[in-house]
């Protein structure tokens, strides 16, 4: 796999793997940029260029990040980031007038460790080699937002591995309800994560975990790691409430 430094990608593939290669390079574009929720995209042939695929990978690159609701396509319009607009998106507004961030987690705890467990139980090759990818996306992030874009999609990739739609829908759900209730961006004065912040050594045995087959280590390593993020959170929540 060729992993490119922020910002610089190579030319087009021409292998028989080029569909697989442009999903890798259009997600790590993806991640290094600061694109807002619903943001458009450049035109294909453009986007092509800068990913530095071939239109027609790209295409089918597309058609991969659409299915699974990281895209979405409006024809004459252009290609969107984040899931499309339903008229099911009212009812998680309602669902999210009625809860609080620290609701979120408590259901973040309850299913996303059974998540991680089912990862180990189904994950394929090309499963595992995603999540390495967000690991390693998330360590060189150079901001905050590029962090958080390659540890969003960890999650997702690790729910994705579980091969249980609905499980996946209930997360997209919880995810949705999520970006609504955050409490802001409470994060330090460093323009990026430090080297020894805690979630990239919990995201490596994580995934470490799932490629083992450790469907207990999967689960309890989730876990661990959401209780770290939960503490994380309510103490920067009250530190700025004072």
């Amino acid at each position: 796999m060729i992993v490119s430094e922020p910002g610089v990608f190579p030319p087009p593939a021409t292998d028989r793997n080029g569909g697989q290669s442009a999903l890798v390079q259009l997600r790590a574009y993806l991640a290094q940029k600061e694109f807002a929720l619903n943001a458009r995209l450049p035109p294909e042939r453009e986007l092509a260029e800068l990913v530095g695929v071939s239109r027609g990978d790209l295409r089918k690159a597309l058609a991969v990040l659409e299915e699974q609701g990281e895209l979405w396509r409006h024809v004459g319009k252009g290609t969107f980031v984040g899931a499309r607009p339903v008229a099911e998106l009212a009812s998680v507004a309602m669902i999210a007038d009625q809860t609080s961030p620290a609701e979120v987690m408590r259901a973040r705890l309850v299913i996303e460790p059974e998540l991680a467990r089912e990862a180990a139980l189904h994950a394929t090759t090309d499963d595992i080699r995603a999540l390495r990818l967000c690991v390693s996306g998330a360590r060189r992030a150079e901001t905050w937002r590029q962090y958080e874009n390659w540890d969003n999609r960890l999650h997702r990739t690790i729910a994705e591995a579980g091969k249980n739609a609905l499980l996946l829908a209930v997360f997209d759900t919880i995810n949705l309800v999520r970006r609504t209730v955050v409490w802001g961006r409470l994060r330090t004065d460093l323009p990026h994560p430090p080297a020894d912040h805690h979630s990239f050594a919990e995201h490596e045995l994580i995934v470490d975990a799932i490629e083992e087959r450790n469907l207990v280590a999967a689960a309890t390593g989730m876990r661990l790691h959401l209780q770290h993020v939960q503490t994380d959170l309510i103490a920067r929540h009250q530190s700025a409430a004072e």
